[in-house]
C-alpha cells in the first residue's frame, strides 16, 4: 500500500454495501468475449447510489486490467467534440462509465446513433442517470441485443442495518433509522454522520436535522421553477395520493393542470391508481424540511390538507369516501400515538363493502376463533336484527380479511339489546350520564377483527378506522359511540388521543373474558370540533412517544418473486376489471406508464400485448394457444381448455406453464426499463 490512494481505495470498498446482483452482471460481463452487453444504463433518483456503484464498477475494471474512464457530464461540455475530447481515442477493451446522463439528453440520439457504434466491439459503457432508457433505445432492434438496463432501488433492511452497523450506529438506533431512510444510500451514510458525530447518544429526529433535510432535498430537487411549484411539490410529500382536482382544492387558483403536469415529470414521483404520490424518502425529506424552514406555511398547508379531505368525506360516497378517509388517517401519521396501530403502507390496498350472507360463515367462524363460542352466539344474533351493521374487509384477491360490526342500538328494541352484554351495558350507561333526546343516534362499534390479527394493526384495523371515522363525520344527530376491545393497555392511549373516554360502567363479559369499552359523546364535542382537535394534534403531538416505532412507509417496487405472483393472479382475473383493481401491478411502473388511461385498462392492454408476443416464433404459438384458452377466453376449466384444445392434459398444464414463465419474463424486463425480451 504506497500510496494515500490505496488506502482511500479499500475504504470506499469497505463502505460499500449491497448490489450484489448488479456487481456480478457487471464482473460477468468484463470476463465474457464479446461483453454480454455493450451498454449498461442504471438509472434511478438522485441519491439512490448511482456514483457509488459506478466506482464500485471502475474497481472491477481495473482490477480486470481494463482500461477505464470516468466521466461526470456535469463537467463535460454538452456537445459532440467536448463528448469526444474527454473521451480520447477508443481503445480495445475499453470502460466507459458515464454519470449524470440526463444532462446529455440532447445528445441522446447522437450518443446513440453515432458515438457509441464506433467503439471497439469490446468497450463496455455504463450510463447512469436518474431516468430510464428514451424509447429509442428500446425500440432499436440492434440495441435491444446490446443494452441491459438496471433499475436501482433502495437498500433491503438487512442491509441497511448492515450499512450502519458498519458506520458504528448503534442497534438500538438502527430500526429508526431504517424506517426514515427506507434503505435510501446517502438517506444512510448522511443520518449514520450525524449520530456517529453525535456519539450515538440520541436516536436520529429528521426535524432537528435540517443539514440533513436539506442536503437530502437539494438532491431530489435539481431546480423548482416557482413558489407555486415549491407549494405543489410540498403539498404531494404531504397528502398520501395527489390528484390535480386536490391541488386545485388546497391550492386556490386555476394553475392545478400546469402544477400536476409538472408534478407528474419528476424523477421520484410515482404513479398510483389514484394519483401520484413522492418516493418514500423524498416525502419524508420534503415534510420535514417545510416544518422545520416555515412552520406557519406547513401549518397552512396541514389546515388546508385537512379541510379538503373533510369535504370530500362529506361529499362523495363508496369508495370515493373510503379513498377520502385514507387519506384522512395518513395525514395523521406523525402523530405518535397514532402510528404505531396502524399499517401505513397497506393504507388503500384492501377495501370495505357491506358484508353479505355469504359471508357469515366466515365472519363466525373468525369470531369464534378469537372470542369464543358466546361470543359467536352474539354475533349471529346481531346479524339476524341488523345485518347493514356489518362490513366485511376484503384483500386484493376479495378473499375476506376481517370485518366489523356497528350496532345502531337506537333502532334496536329491548329484546334484541338484552341478548348481548355489550348493548345492555351501553344502553345503561348511556341512560346514566346523558340519555338520548328525540332523534338522537347511537352506536355501538360492537365487533372489529382481522382474520389472521384479531384487533393488533393491521390491513383490517385501517379499515375500520376508516369504517369508524365515516360513522363520525357522516351520521346525522350522533350522540354517543361506543367502541369494545380485548386490550385495553393496547388501545387506550389511543382512544384518549381520539378523545374517547374509557367507560368502566359500559364495560361487559361474554365467554369469561373482559371487555372495555370507549365512548364519546358527540353532543359535547360535535364532528367539526372533534376534527378541528385532532388536527392540533397532529401538529403539536404529545412530548412522549409510545414504545416502539411507527411500521415504515411501502417499498415502491414489487420484487421479482412477488411480481411473478401478481402476473399470475393479473392472468386469472383477467376477465374481472373489479378484482384487477387491487392487483399490486396496478402501481408498478410497466402499467403506470403504460398504453391506457387507466391502470386497469393498461393492465390489461399489456398481458394480452405479453401473450401476442409468443405469436412471434411459429413455434411457440402452442405456449399462446394455451394461456388464450385459460386467462384471455377462458374454458370453463382447465380441463375443458385441454380438451377443447386437442392436448392431452399433462401437456397442455407444460404448454401453460411455459406460457406463463414467457409472458412474466417479458413483463418484468419492461418493469426495468427494457425492452421486451425478442426470441431468435
Amino acid at each position: 500500500m504506497s500510496t494515500l490512494a490505496e488506502r482511500i481505495r479499500l475504504a470506499r470498498r469497505r463502505g460499500f454495501v449491497g448490489r450484489t446482483d448488479e456487481l456480478e452482471l457487471f464482473g460477468r460481463t468484463l470476463r465474457t468475449s464479446p461483453p454480454e452487453f455493450s451498454v449498461l444504463h442504471v438509472h434511478g433518483p438522485g441519491g439512490i447510489g448511482k456514483t457509488a456503484l459506478l466506482g464500485m464498477f471502475a474497481e472491477l475494471a481495473t482490477d480486470a486490467g481494463r482500461r477505464t474512464l470516468r466521466l461526470d457530464a456535469r463537467s463535460l461540455e454538452p456537445s459532440p467534440p467536448g463528448i469526444q475530447d474527454a473521451v480520447g481515442e477508443p481503445a480495445t477493451g475499453q470502460v466507459i462509465l458515464l454519470d449524470t446522463y440526463e444532462r446529455l439528453a440532447p445528445l441522446d440520439d447522437w450518443l446513440r446513433e453515432s458515438f457509441l457504434p464506433a467503439l471497439p466491439q469490446d468497450a463496455v459503457v455504463v450510463i447512469a442517470g436518474r431516468n430510464p432508457p428514451t424509447p429509442g433505445w428500446l425500440a432499436d432492434p440492434g440495441w435491444q441485443e446490446l443494452l441491459r438496463v438496471l433499475s436501482l432501488r433502495n437498500l433491503p433492511p438487512a442491509e441497511s442495518r448492515g450499512y450502519l452497523a458498519a458506520r458504528g450506529v448503534p442497534a438500538a438506533h438502527q430500526e429508526g433509522v431504517v424506517a426514515f431512510t427506507h434503505g435510501h444510500p446517502l438517506a444512510l451514510a448522511l443520518v449514520a454522520d450525524v449520530l456517529t458525530q453525535a456519539g450515538g447518544l440520541a436516536a436520529f429526529r429528521p426535524e432537528q436535522e435540517p443539514d440533513v433535510v436539506r442536503v437530502l432535498l437539494e438532491r431530489f430537487v435539481d431546480q423548482v421553477p416557482s413558489a407555486r411549484h415549491r407549494a405543489a411539490l410540498e403539498a404531494c410529500a404531504h397528502v398520501r395520493v395527489t390528484t390535480e382536482e386536490l391541488l386545485a382544492d388546497a391550492l386556490g387558483g386555476a394553475d392545478a393542470p400546469v402544477l400536476f403536469t409538472w408534478l407528474r415529470g419528476l424523477s421520484f414521483i410515482e404513479h398510483g391508481p389514484h394519483g401520484v404520490y413522492p418516493h418514500d424518502l423524498a416525502r419524508e425529506v420534503l415534510d420535514a424540511d417545510l416544518r422545520w424552514r416555515n412552520p406557519r406555511a406547513y401549518r397552512r398547508l396541514h389546515s388546508a390538507a385537512r379541510a379538503a379531505t373533510l369535504r370530500r368525506i362529506q361529499g362523495s360516497h363508496g369508495f370515493e369516501q373510503q379513498q377520502a378517509l385514507f387519506d384522512f388517517l395518513f395525514i395523521r401519521r406523525n402523530n405518535p400515538v397514532v402510528g404505531p396501530h396502524h399499517p401505513w403502507e397497506a393504507l388503500g390496498r384492501a377495501y370495505a363493502e357491506p358484508a353479505t350472507d355469504r359471508d357469515l360463515t366466515a365472519i363466525l367462524a373468525m369470531v369464534r376463533r378469537h372470542e369464543g363460542t358466546d361470543s359467536t352466539t352474539v354475533a349471529s344474533h346481531w346479524y339476524a336484527h341488523q345485518p347493514a351493521a356489518f362490513t366485511a374487509f376484503r384483500g386484493i384477491d376479495d378473499d375476506l380479511i376481517g370485518f366489523e360490526a356497528t350496532l345502531s342500538l337506537h333502532e334496536a328494541d329491548p329484546a334484541q339489546i338484552g341478548a348481548d352484554p355489550a348493548a345492555v351495558a351501553a344502553v345503561d350507561f348511556a341512560r346514566r350520564h346523558a340519555p338520548l333526546r328525540p332523534g338522537d343516534r347511537m352506536i355501538h362499534h360492537r365487533f372489529f377483527l382481522s382474520a389472521e390479527a384479531y384487533q393488533s394493526a393491521s390491513s383490517a384495523t385501517n379499515l375500520f378506522a376508516m369504517t369508524a371515522c365515516r360513522h363520525w363525520l357522516t351520521t346525522p344527530s350522533l350522540a354517543w359511540s361506543f367502541l369494545a376491545v380485548a386490550d385495553p393497555d393496547y388501545w387506550e392511549r389511543l382512544f384518549l388521543d381520539l378523545n374517547f373516554r374509557r367507560c368502566p360502567d359500559a364495560e361487559f363479559t361474554v365467554g369469561g373474558r373482559r371487555y372495555a369499552v370507549f365512548g364519546h359523546d358527540w353532543r359535547a364535542e360535535p364532528a367539526s370540533a372533534w376534527y378541528e382537535a385532532m388536527g392540533r394534534r397532529e401538529l403539536d403531538p404529545p412530548a412522549s412517544e409510545p414504545a416502539g416505532a411507527p411500521p415504515g412507509p411501502p417499498l415502491v417496487v414489487l420484487s421479482e418473486p412477488e411480481f411473478r405472483t401478481a402476473v399470475r393472479r393479473a392472468l386469472r382475473d383477467y376477465t374481472r376489471p373489479d378484482a384487477l383493481a387491487g392487483n399490486p401491478l396496478l402501481r408498478s411502473r410497466v402499467v403506470v406508464e403504460g398504453p391506457a388511461p387507466s391502470n386497469v385498462d393498461s393492465l390489461r392492454v399489456l398481458l394480452r400485448e405479453a401473450a401476442e408476443a409468443l405469436r412471434a416464433n411459429p413455434r411457440d404459438d402452442k405456449l399462446y394457444r394455451a394461456v388464450h384458452r385459460t386467462y384471455l377466453e377462458p374454458a370453463a376449466s382447465q380441463e375443458l381448455a385441454a380438451e377443447r384444445l386437442g392436448l392431452p392434459f399433462s401437456t397442455y398444464r407444460a404448454h401453460l406453464s411455459a406460457g406463463l414463465q414467457r409472458i412474466t419474463a417479458w413483463l418484468w424486463r419492461r418493469e426495468l426499463g427494457g425492452a421486451p425480451p425478442t426470441e431468435s
